[in-house]
């Protein structure tokens, strides 16, 4: 079997000197947080109209639970809204993890913080 994609770029990212490496993983979570933030904005704007439709937040809906009437939209609604929930949430954490990354890389290179 040959070498896969991933091991491919992480053999020429290792074989960059280590100041080059820094630089390249830095910028790309600073591109790459870009994109993050576009799909939490998404995300958001999701919960936004499930709680706007319903009139409330998920919390206080999985607090009473759906009504005995609910019909399919509404199930079908409410696994989506907990999936755009988890999303956000997801989301978030790569955010905070890509922010600290971009952050010590770029306060090690070209800025100082």
């Amino acid at each position: 079997m040959g070498i896969t994609v991933e091991e491919r770029i992480e053999a020429l990212l290792n074989s960059l000197p280590q100041s080059e490496k820094l630089a390249v993983i830095s910028h790309g979570a600073v591109l790459y947080l870009s994109v993050l933030r576009k799909r939490l904005s998404f995300a958001e704007e999701r919960i936004r109209q499930f709680e706007e439709k319903y009139n409330c937040s998920l919390d206080e809906l999985d607090a009473k639970g759906l009504p005995d009437d609910a019909d399919y939209l509404m199930h079908e609604d409410y696994i989506m809204w907990h999936h755009w929930v988890d999303t956000v949430e997801k989301l978030k954490e790569e955010i905070e993890i890509l922010n600290e990354i971009a952050t010590q890389g770029l306060c090690s290179g070209e800025f100082s913080c």
